[in-house]
């Protein structure tokens, strides 16, 4: 499943020179992920509160290509690469006019929230962003 998100880059977003500060890409991936999965029909909060699971990173290999600049359009893509066990592997990047400017791997794991320990992606995520687009269904109460 591949995802796209628009961002604009505000004033905020830049330093001195007008240019995207550096940890600023790990937050416009963080919302890229986070629009992924719920295009995907994944409600976070609703995993979160009924089973109580959540994706955490847990390591993230990034590049920085090329740089952004105040009031560029952005896109955030981001492509699942795999699920296995507990972990989804996903590749996402920042792009400006079909122009790579930052890509990063990023690997998530699924956990326990009370103890933060690795469980196994249950079946209803899995199967929802397996999915293809036309396919796709918002997991439901007890899917698991």
């Amino acid at each position: 499943m591949t995802h796209r998100l628009p961002v604009r880059v505000y004033y905020e977003d830049t330093d001195l020179g007008q240019v995207v500060y550096y940890a600023n890409y790990l937050r416009f991936i963080e919302r890229g992920r986070s629009e992924w999965l719920r295009a995907g029909g994944i409600d976070q909060l609703a995993l979160m509160q009924r089973d109580g699971i959540a994706f955490v990173a847990r390591r993230v290999n990034a590049d920085y290509l090329s740089p952004a600049r105040y009031d560029d359009l952005l896109d955030v893509v981001s492509e699942l690469r795999g699920i296995h066990g507990a972990r989804i592997a996903l590749a996402q990047r920042v792009e400006r006019g079909g122009a790579t400017l930052f890509a990063a791997e990023v690997d998530l794991v699924c956990v326990a929230v009370p103890s933060m320990r690795p469980v196994r992606v249950p079946a209803a995520v899995r199967a929802a962003l397996d999915a293809p687009a036309a396919l796709r269904e918002p997991a439901r109460d007890g899917d698991n």
